[in-house]
Parts: C-alpha cells; structure tokens; sequence
C-alpha cells in the first residue's frame, strides 16, 4: 500500500531536504566557500530548485543560519547550562555551526549570533543571583561556545573525542562557581 502525497507535502519535503543539504554545506565550507550547486548536489536536486525556493545564496544563509532560542531548563542554573551543554554535544548543533564557521567573515552571521547570543546571555544573567551575573554569564557562553568551537569545527584537542559525560562532569565545578551567589 502506498502513500500518495500531496504536491505541498513534496515541496515542504523537498525545501527541507535543501535546507538540511545547506546547514551541512555552510557548516562544513562556511558561506564564502559555499555555492548554490554544491547545496543542490547534496540535496539531490537541481540549482535551480535551489534558487527557485530560496532566490539567492544571501537567503538561503539566513534561513540556514537561523538559530533556534536557546531556552535555560528549570532548575539550578549549572544543572541547567550543562544539560544545555550536553545536549550540543551529543547531537551536534548543525544551525549553530553554520554561523559559528562563518561569523568572523561574513556580516548576516555575525549579525546571527550576536542576535542569538544576547537573548541567551540575558537568560543566564538572570538566573544568577550575583552582582556580576552579566560577566559571570558572558564567561560561561565563551566557555559552551569554545567547547562547540573545538569540538566541531578545529578539532585541536580530545574535546572532539571525549563524551559528553566527561566533559560535562569536568565542567560541573567551574559552572557551579560561575552560578552561584559568592560569600561577602
């Protein structure tokens, strides 16, 4: 028995499928590198379809490069930033490569992450009840954003090896101290 599907179903398939090919393409080359063929090849389809959906490699990096609202899980603030940490590195944060790979040499990505960034900075902030929060919190995403940084994109060190248990678990003092309200 097979499924008939609608031509809507195909074409939101088929702009997935391209939109995918593209966060992999950007992720892995960076927007200079890029080209609307090497997206299409990877998609399975033709350039054109590409253009067609997405009319130009400019809008077809933003979409790519959207990044999702980090939104900080209920509980201690640590607990939280590491299982938010965990989850980027058990399943790698394809978005969040996108722009990280071109945000020191393209200005829609760097636009991206600050975007990005500023929302999830002011949401650590708040949920640390100290003075510096906003410093303390600005050290925590340089510390998540090095560790994605290193793992995915250099691979310079056993970061891109070590699990996620490892690295969360090392992490868990320095983030409990960041967190936490210091003694007067």
């Amino acid at each position: 028995m097979s499924q008939h599907r609608t031509r809507a179903e195909q074409r939101r398939d088929t702009e997935a499928r391209i939109l995918a090919a593209a966060r992999e393409t950007f992720a892995r080359l960076g927007y200079e590198r890029t080209t609307i063929r090497a997206v299409a090849a990877s998609a399975g389809v033709n350039a054109g379809l590409v253009m067609h959906y997405y009319g130009s490699k400019e809008e077809l990096f933003s979409r790519a490069a959207k990044l999702p609202d980090d939104e900080l899980p209920a509980g201690h603030p640590a607990e939280a930033l590491l299982s938010t940490l965990r989850r980027r590195l058990d399943d790698e944060p394809v978005a969040s490569l996108v722009v990280l790979r071109s945000m020191l040499t393209h200005a829609e990505a760097s636009k991206e992450f600050r975007a990005a960034a500023s929302g999830w900075l002011g949401r650590i902030g708040d949920a640390i009840p100290a003075q510096d929060a906003d410093l303390r919190a600005g050290l925590i995403s340089a510390i998540i954003t090095g560790v994605v940084i290193d793992r995915y994109l250099l691979k310079l060190s056993s970061l891109a090896d070590a699990s996620a248990d490892d690295i969360v678990s090392l992490l868990r003092p320095c983030f409990e101290s960041l967190t936490n309200d210091p003694p007067h």
